[in-house]
């Protein structure tokens, strides 16, 4: 089923507030096997100029998954999530992430279209903080994989 292309623009609700906590930052940044000191020693995120944990660049996946289930979800989309793979995923900093930040997340579908019978939908995701700071904006392209040929 073809996704609805009137969707483009179409901006969902703001999620919850996310609060970052310490050991969220350390527990990602053991995941990653990233061992930078900033990611886990909050003396060593200070000397860098950083008022606590600074999160590993790729911790805003974390808070942006929660919003993309509005539109991985919504049934007058037409997606279905059990042929969805994951196409590709940046993130645009304005500043880093750090253990105490109260953040929260609002997706946009920037595109859809149709590549060799696939469907590939595009979102941002503008993540600020509880009081409206931009943060970090996340692009992630999905891909709807075209249904199978029928066999005979």
């Amino acid at each position: 089923m073809a996704l609805n292309p009137e969707f483009v623009g179409r901006v969902y609700p703001s999620t919850a507030p996310y609060r970052v906590g310490r050991e969220k930052v350390r527990e990602f940044a053991n995941a990653i096997g990233d061992q930078n000191p900033a990611f886990h020693d909050v003396d060593a995120a200070r000397a860098l100029g950083h008022v606590d944990l600074v999160a590993p660049p790729t911790f805003a996946i974390i808070v942006s998954m929660k919003a993309s289930e509005a539109v991985l979800f919504d049934p007058e989309l037409g997606l279905d999530y059990t042929r969805v793979v994951h196409g590709e995923q940046r993130f645009s900093y304005t500043r880093p992430i750090v253990a105490g930040d109260d953040l929260v997340v609002t997706t946009t579908i920037e595109s859809i279209r149709t590549m060799a019978g696939n469907d590939l939908i595009t979102t941002r995701g503008d993540i600020v903080t509880a009081e409206g700071e931009p943060v970090v904006t996340t692009h992630s392209l999905l891909v709807s994989r075209a249904p199978d040929e029928a066999t005979s």
